[in-house]
């Protein structure tokens, strides 16, 4: 693969997904200020719970907002388990509200798909379901859950975009991403980086307004090694993490 220059990448979206070992560069962001993309993409992130989004790949959604992109934030469930001492319905509509203000704060819209927290399902009628959600979205990528996480309402949620990019016909591509690696994501070796010392405190800030969840003192600190160690891997100061799944179409990259 010839090498991407500077007046390469601004003819392109000033977001570039760069992969590890693919002779691909590390991922780059012009000021979004002199920067227009040349596609107007549609970005879809898919989240089990409130806040998994957020923390699997807010400094990427934040990026991608800013460079005019439409981003979605997809979750699954509205957290009705996440709070001690609530009922499920309290719950979720705490949990609805700290999602909506987390997607003002990342300029995304939230979407959410209907199942509960602690009882998702896998089975013919939520797939159909999933499928009609995602295919009303007409997205050109999807980022979602690692689908070997030791959370099942995280493999839920894997699988249900897995099975609708298979419906799809693969027409988007599709990356996973992490979430407290070591203790929910494990065996994840990433394909692609993306550089986030720009927008981290915007992350961190959309991962504090899930306040019920005391980010501060529970997942957060766990983010902030991860954004330190991925970013010493690609060689920048912070970086989000994916795996890129590798049968998709080839347009990711040619894209961003």
């Amino acid at each position: 693969m010839g090498k991407i220059n500077r007046r390469d990448l601004l003819g392109q979206s000033a977001l570039l997904i760069g992969g590890v070992g693919t002779g691909l560069p590390l991922p780059l962001l012009e000021s979004p200020a002199k920067s227009t993309p040349s596609k107007k993409l549609k970005i879809v992130v898919v989240g089990a719970h409130p806040d998994d989004p957020e923390s699997g790949c807010g400094g990427t959604v934040a990026l991608y907002s800013d460079l005019g992109h439409d981003v979605v934030l997809l979750y699954l469930t509205r957290g009705e388990r996440g709070i001690e001492g609530k009922t499920l319905q309290q719950s979720a509509a705490i949990r609805t509200t700290e999602s909506e203000k987390a997607c003002g704060l990342l300029k995304a819209r939230p979407v959410f798909a209907g199942q509960i927290d602690g009882d998702t399902e896998l089975n013919k009628s939520r797939y159909a379901d999933f499928h009609k959600i995602l295919d009303a979205e007409h997205p050109d990528l999807v980022f979602t859950h690692w689908p070997i996480d030791t959370h099942p309402d995280h493999r839920a949620a894997s699988l249900l975009a897995y099975d609708a990019w298979l419906h799809s016909g693969r027409k988007f591509d599709l990356y996973y991403y992490e979430v407290e690696l070591g203790e929910q994501t494990q065996v994840f070796q990433p394909t692609h980086y993306i550089d986030i010392s720009a927008t981290e405190t915007r992350k961190r800030a959309a991962c504090y307004i899930h306040s019920s969840q005391l980010p501060k003192t529970t997942f957060y600190p766990l983010h902030e090694m991860m954004h330190c160690f991925r970013g010493m891997e690609s060689g920048v100061k912070l970086a989000e993490a994916f795996v890129h799944h590798s049968h998709n179409r080839e347009t990711a990259v040619s894209q961003l």
